[in-house]
């Protein structure tokens, strides 16, 4: 099946452009991201298929263009189709990632990314030193669709960017395939000993968060505004 194409246009809170805005409000938020490929409408099952692809960057970083603000950063294990098909991080509906976040007090109001992400949403993040990224950028319906060896490198991977990237520190949102890519099979949620970890940068703190996925069912919105918080509160200011 045909990929759908991404629109050239540019996303504003409330509305879609073509670009030939020339004076934009800071509150309208321009985003560098890339839009939803469908628009701001919610995907049907053929749009789901389309995005079931070896891509390997099916979705945009949410990331500063100068790093050295940046407190947290969240990194899920890869996209899920329905986040490929609108470009929004956590974006199916029933994905407790979004309310969590709110609940820990981390956003200002309940984020809905179903459609895409609003450009406002990720200036709000940004702006409070959390920045989002993925192991892996393919797009799978299940992380364990996953190979060891893209997780392998997909963990590398990540070590290699936290040089440019510079987050005081990093949450790990996959308990399995943190085990599996970074080869700490004993492992548990919570804080790392990095020093187990080669290369990694002593000065980030690196924390293995739970999957917020509506499929598991461990852990509720309450279980993870709790861990998120105790995740936030541990960074030194």
């Amino acid at each position: 099946m045909e990929r759908i194409p991404r629109p050239a246009v540019a996303h504003v809170r409330g509305s879609w452009y073509d670009g030939s805005v020339k004076d934009v409000s800071e509150e309208s938020s321009v985003s560098s991201r890339r839009p939803s490929p469908l628009g701001g409408r919610k995907p049907t099952k053929d749009d789901l298929a389309a995005f079931a692809t070896d891509d390997p960057n099916a979705i945009d970083d949410i990331l500063p263009g100068d790093s050295s603000g940046l407190k947290m950063l969240i990194v899920g294990i890869n996209p899920g189709l329905w986040t490929a098909a609108v470009n929004a991080p956590f974006a199916r509906p029933g994905n407790r990632f979004w309310p969590s976040l709110h609940q820990a007090g981390l956003t200002d109001h309940l984020v809905d990314a179903s459609r895409g992400l609003d450009p406002a949403d990720e200036q709000q993040l940004l702006r409070r030193g959390i920045g989002l990224t993925n192991l892996i950028g393919r797009a799978t319906v299940r992380a364990d669709e996953l190979s060891r060896e893209e997780l392998r490198h997909g963990a590398s991977h990540l070590i290699d960017r936290l040089a440019d990237i510079r987050p005081r520190a990093v949450a790990i949102a996959g308990i399995t395939s943190f085990r599996i890519g970074y080869r700490q099979p004993k492992a548990q949620f919570g804080r790392q000993d990095t020093s187990l970890i080669d290369g990694w940068p002593r000065e980030v703190a690196l924390h293995v968060v739970p999957q917020p996925s509506g499929l598991n069912a461990h852990y509720q919105v309450a279980d993870l505004a709790r861990i998120w918080r105790e995740v936030w509160d541990s960074i030194d200011d």
